[in-house]
């Protein structure tokens, strides 16, 4: 029986395109390159020129313009997905890129992204119905952001995965999966892996990312800024964003190695790039690369750029293509070629096929912020929260207290505590940690201290008064947006303005017996080296920007209340200890950072973070010998010898023992967060890719050596001073020459 959806679907398609259906493009039975193909062959050069010009941001830049006379209607490239649906209104939260990151899940990172795409789809086919077009409204997501945290201060580390390159890689891989749908025929909506490459700040401190020139050895490149980028295309993404700034001299945008030579015939993509905002522009106008439009559209179009995201500009420079092409710079099948890519990905989105044919057609408002979604926020909310000190057992929290002070200006701030590209907040659906915390008592003795999070104006009595005859003080502390943020980075890595004086001050004024509970909203790391030294300070969260469900999250891990609320999150960062273990911004070598190239001792580790349970781990397993290019599999058991259920990270690291080739010290090759109860003992199986083993060398590009290598299993990196109470079990292997491989 025929749904009256379906009915109503059709009729549509038929009053907006009559008979165009006809049309080989809109032939459903044909090949994918045969509709395109037949599509851009009917489109005028006018035509695509507008189309390449028109992906943002701004009326006049979105949407590209409907096509009337073959029933092509208005798209909207400029669409954010970085964890829901972000500046298009309602939508449900999910915590900051970093947190998710810190989970050390695919799954979390799938559900997140699922339930994202849902949504905003969800809100495109309301706005189709409506016929409301422009700056996100639409289903190409300029995400994930997968620059690896390679400096404290960038001010956009909250958007990304951390700093190292195979733990992005992985994240980045689910996230785009999960975005795009597993349907066979269409996608949900398209992915677009940013900002690519070789940028991880500065946005403003000390020069301005729109001129900036990132130095980069080729080493560096490829061992560091190129991988995540490459699961990303091998997951299958519809794009990538190209980037600000230049690489060695050359503009991302019209970087032809970068675009053309790595990206598509060494990667084999076959999506389309778009600028990030006004980069094409910034060519000339701060890079001084070019000096006219006509040469910079030639050099982006030559590149492999396909799509430009201006700033509301009337003319952009994508405008000058056909002045190019009358020029004789550029010819038709250049244009052809770079403008096939998003037709394409408009149609694997269901554009110009019959609406009732694609699933995700019949998504509905119903899902904004739909039980599930939230349960998804909450969820990923406790999962990402690092347990950084907890002195003498001091959590969970397993009573109601008398008194409780809650200080600090990230205690009840729900436009702070979400993050930045997040979803609006909805203040219903949102739930700040003063919130949470007011469960733990029935006097609450709550102070801000500060105006904002900058907190420069700062009132010393208001902490007094909340901390007098206090059972427990709860300190929020952070950044938020208004610190760190695009185009903002840090100064440094002290807390912002009083905040570290209000620590202080809630020591000074409460009684020496009363302990001090430190939760930490930011991104990037904060000095509080002498907070995790000091005895009064029992225990440290690092929170991230945990979204709308901030309070009920932190209460219930605070508590252990419940599914997911015993503490598993690890470090996806190294957290320097002191300032001159801070590396010059501007200097893109990887010396001395991330644990890869790090030499001295963090105050915490990456892939660091404590339980309220204790693993041990016995009986790793694996082939001591395999051949080149054979993957290896290890097996592990893992026993929880806690009193609590909990969750554990695996986490398998790899050092290179004979290659003369400079490696990173150690490289993390895989990992899996798995649930054991008390007592239980599961054994786990990994499989360690070969590709992972390979070495660099500008001579041979990557190869797999025959040699020694070591493992490290655990829960946690090797040797560190800093430690989680769990041990790590080291295995040596062997690659032995094989004469099939190369």
């Amino acid at each position: 029986m025929v749904s009256t959806l379906s009915v109503y679907f059709f009729l549509v398609f038929i009053v907006q395109h009559g008979q165009l259906q006809m049309y080989p493009f809109r032939n459903t039975s044909l090949p994918w390159d045969v509709r395109v193909k037949d599509l851009v062959s009917r489109l005028t050069i006018e035509e695509i020129v507008v189309q390449m010009s028109r992906g943002g941001s701004g009326p006049r830049a979105s949407p590209a313009p409907a096509i009337p006379r073959l029933g092509i209607g208005p798209f909207s490239w400029n669409t954010e997905c970085l964890r829901g649906d972000v500046y298009a209104g309602n939508a449900t939260s999910f915590p900051q890129s970093l947190g998710l990151a810190a989970t050390f899940s695919t799954d979390v990172i799938c559900d997140v992204a699922e339930a994202t795409s849902i949504e905003v789809r969800a809100k495109y086919n309301d706005y189709q119905r409506r016929k409301i077009y422009g700056d996100h409204k639409g289903i190409s997501c300029f995400s994930p952001v997968i620059n690896i945290m390679r400096h404290p201060l960038w001010g956009r580390n909250q958007e990304t995965y951390g700093e190292d390159p195979f733990l992005s890689g992985e994240i980045a891989k689910s996230f785009v999966k999960c975005l795009q749908g597993d349907n066979p025929t269409y996608i949900r909506a398209n992915a677009g892996c940013k900002h690519f490459d070789v940028h991880g700040g500065p946005e403003n401190i000390p020069v301005s990312r729109f001129s900036f020139d990132a130095k980069v050895s080729e080493r560096d490149w490829r061992l560091t800024f190129l991988p995540a980028f490459k699961k990303c295309v091998q997951a299958g993404s519809y794009s990538l964003m190209c980037s600000f700034n230049r690489i060695n001299g050359v503009p991302a945008c019209g970087n032809k190695r970068l675009l053309t030579d790595i990206l598509r015939r060494e990667w084999g993509f076959t999506g389309y790039v778009v600028s990030d905002q006004e980069a094409i522009e910034n060519i000339m106008t701060y890079h001084h690369y070019t000096n006219n439009s006509i040469d910079t559209a030639t050099l982006c179009v030559k590149a492999g750029c396909n799509l430009e995201l201006s700033t509301n500009e009337v003319k952009p420079t994508y405008f000058y293509i056909n002045d190019a092409l009358k020029a004789g710079k550029l010819n038709k099948e250049e244009v052809l070629e770079s403008v096939s890519p998003l037709f394409y990905t408009r149609m694997r989105l269901g554009e110009f096929d019959p609406p009732e044919h694609n699933p995700y057609n019949f998504l509905d408002l119903s899902v904004i912020q739909s039980e599930e979604h939230r349960s998804i926020s909450l969820a990923a909310a406790m999962k990402s929260f690092v347990l950084l000190k907890n002195k003498d057992g001091f959590l969970p929290i397993t009573k109601v207290y008398k008194k409780i002070s809650v200080l600090g200006p990230m205690a009840d701030n729900k436009y702070q505590q979400i993050g930045s590209y997040a979803p609006d907040v909805m203040p219903g659906f949102t739930t700040t940690p003063l919130q949470g915390l007011s469960k733990l008592s029935k006097s609450v003795q709550y102070a801000a201290g500060c105006t904002d999070n900058a907190c420069t104006t700062y009132n010393r009595s208001d902490i007094q008064r909340a901390t007098n005859s206090t059972d427990v003080v709860f300190i929020c502390l952070g950044t938020g947006p208004m610190i760190e943020n695009e185009d903002h980075d840090r100064g440094s890595m002290e807390l912002p303005g009083k905040q570290s004086q209000l620590i202080k001050d809630a020591l000074s004024f409460s009684a020496n017996t009363v302990p001090i509970v430190l939760l930490l909203f930011n991104g990037g790391p904060v000095n509080i080296t002498w907070a995790d030294q000091n005895d009064r300070v029992v225990a440290i969260i690092e929170c991230f920007f945990p979204a709308q469900e901030t309070g009920e999250a932190v209460w219930k891990v605070l508590t252990n209340t419940g599914n997911f609320s015993n503490p598993a999150a690890r470090l996806p960062y190294t957290w320097q200890k002191y300032s001159d273990q801070i590396p010059s911004m501007v200097n893109y070598s990887m010396v001395n950072r991330t644990y890869r190239y790090f030499h001295s001792n963090p105050l915490y580790p990456f892939g660091y973070g404590l339980s309220y349970s204790k693993f041990r781990y016995t009986n790793a397993w694996m082939n001591p010998v395999i051949d080149q290019g054979q993957n290896l599999t290890v097996r592990v058991e893992v026993h929880n010898t806690g009193p609590l259920d909990g969750e554990e990270v695996i986490q398998i690291y790899l050092k290179w023992l004979d290659t003369k080739e400079e490696m990173p010290m150690k490289q993390l090759v895989g990992f899996r967060r798995v649930f054991l109860q008390s007592g239980e003992t599961l054994s786990w199986l990994f499989t360690i890719d070969a590709e992972s083993m390979a070495v660099w060398s500008n001579d041979r590009d990557f190869s797999i050596e025959p040699g020694h290598y070591r493992l490290y299993i655990g829960g946690q990196q090797p040797n560190q001073e800093k430690e989680v109470p769990s041990n790590v079990l080291v295995r040596d292997f062997k690659i032995v020459p094989n004469t099939s491989y190369m």
